[in-house]
């Protein structure tokens, strides 16, 4: 029988693990050069974890199981829950503000699709302990300092602003009772997917009053400066809050301040299904035929305190892996992978395959990827298998070694090729090949 991996997960052959490592190295040097520390937690967790922070909506797309005591258990499908666990825990000692960031391996048990998979790798970025715009902002501007790091512009991604706050001053201006407001929030979540008459037999199906359809579908593709000023002016005729316009205006100033307001605008079709949102919300959006988002967050400032912490502020995002790699793909920014090394060593005789040996521990000590054939072959054959490791360099040790102390290094680029005493050599391997062809 032939087996294969499991629905929704993947192998990492050497290229596809080559990727993912660049990938998470991206995430590793972004987060640590905008000052966050890296921090992780078990793979599994209480199953009411989960359910504290986003009700059944997330359990729903659990993988989960019952321990030998009894207890309901769950592989974690996202990291802020722990995170929460983890602050609340300590939240007195640790200095303010909190800068973290994770990159879990993660499963749901939701239908594969493009940029979805059950198994993937997510980069987590959050701020505790700050209520102002400016932990917003700079948690957006890490996303815009990943993507530029990718190489991406602002016409290949855009990050759109809402704020749930907004959402919820709209709802109550138009008098939208609160037990439908949950459906409200998830319609104007998938506002974009949808075509104006798709968008209307949703709805329809909530049961809202033509003058309460009207006002969701006036305001509900409203988007940039002018778009926000609309919702504001309506919002204060309405004489409700209004506090939900000033953040989000203030963090997109912040945005321009931190120089990363060209990837950035107000678009109220950003609501974020999760129900612990609380002010502004954001998502990242390819620009080309990538018809997903490709990284996303808000500000969850009760959730530290549901967990048994303290009421602070907190904002963060995630992005995964798997809508990354569409995403380089989509724009052509591949890395290029490459298996090549530093050294072959080659024996002309196997007399001397001692010194092979010898060469290739001394060089692996200096940090230098090296190495040689396992059968002892004619030096032809030991130089094609050299080319095919894309090796940089290959030394030679001739036959007449244990005589003359001396090894030939020829560098495969140039062809050009050297002999020199081996102490020398390892002494200083990089300078070993001359012009002397």
């Amino acid at each position: 029988m032939r087996y294969q991996s499991p629905k929704g997960t993947r192998d990492f052959f050497p290229d596809d693990m080559a990727l993912r490592r660049w990938i998470m190295s991206k995430w590793d040097h972004v987060s640590q050069r905008n000052g966050f520390v890296e921090y992780d937690g078990p793979i599994f967790e209480d199953l009411d974890l989960y359910r504290v922070k986003s009700g059944d909506e997330i359990v729903d797309q659990l993988f989960h199981f019952t321990d030998r005591g009894g207890r309901e258990m769950a592989i974690r499908p996202e990291m802020t829950p722990t995170l929460a666990r983890m602050v609340a825990a300590r939240v007195n000692s640790l200095p303010k503000p909190i800068k973290w960031y994770s990159q879990p391996r993660l499963c749901r048990a939701e239908r594969p699709q493009r940029g979805r998979l059950r198994e993937f790798f997510q980069w987590n970025i959050d701020i505790i302990g700050e209520q102002s715009e400016l932990a917003d902002a700079e948690c957006i501007f890490v996303l815009v300092d990943f993507y530029r790091e990718l190489g991406l512009t602002p016409e290949q991604v855009e990050i759109k602003l809402n704020s749930r706050e907004i959402v919820a001053s709209l709802l109550q201006a138009a008098n939208v009772p609160e037990a439908k407001q949950p459906a409200v929030y998830a319609a104007l979540d998938k506002r974009d997917k949808l075509s104006p008459e798709a968008f209307e037999e949703v709805l329809a199906k909530i049961e809202l009053e033509t003058e309460q359809k009207e006002i969701l579908k006036r305001f509900g593709e409203s988007s940039g400066p002018e778009g926000l000023a609309a919702i504001k002016s309506f919002l204060t005729e309405a004489k409700v809050a209004t506090t939900g316009c000033d953040s989000v205006r203030r963090v997109l100033e912040l945005l321009n301040a931190f120089d990363a307001g060209a990837y950035c605008r107000f678009d109220m079709g950003v609501v974020r299904g999760l129900a612990y949102y609380t002010g502004v919300v954001f998502e990242a959006f390819g620009k080309g035929g990538l018809r997903r988002a490709v990284g996303g967050g808000g500000r969850y400032d009760q959730l530290i305190e549901n967990m048994g912490g303290p009421s602070v502020g907190a904002v963060g995002f995630a992005t995964s892996d798997v809508v990354i790699a569409d995403l380089l793909g989509e724009f052509d920014r591949m890395p290029v992978a490459s298996d090549a090394i530093d050294y072959f060593v080659i024996d002309a005789d196997p007399s001397v395959f001692d010194v092979v040996l010898k060469i290739t521990a001394k060089l692996r000590e200096q940090g230098l990827a090296t190495s040689f054939s396992y059968p002892r072959q004619g030096v032809g054959k030991q130089f094609k298998q050299a080319a095919s490791r894309n090796a940089a360099r290959v030394v030679i040790v001739e036959a007449d070694f244990n005589t003359s102390n001396t090894v030939s290094v020829k560098d495969m680029a140039t062809s050009n090729q050297t002999t020199i005493a081996l102490d020398a050599f390892l002494n200083d391997p990089n300078g070993a090949t001359g012009s002397d062809g």
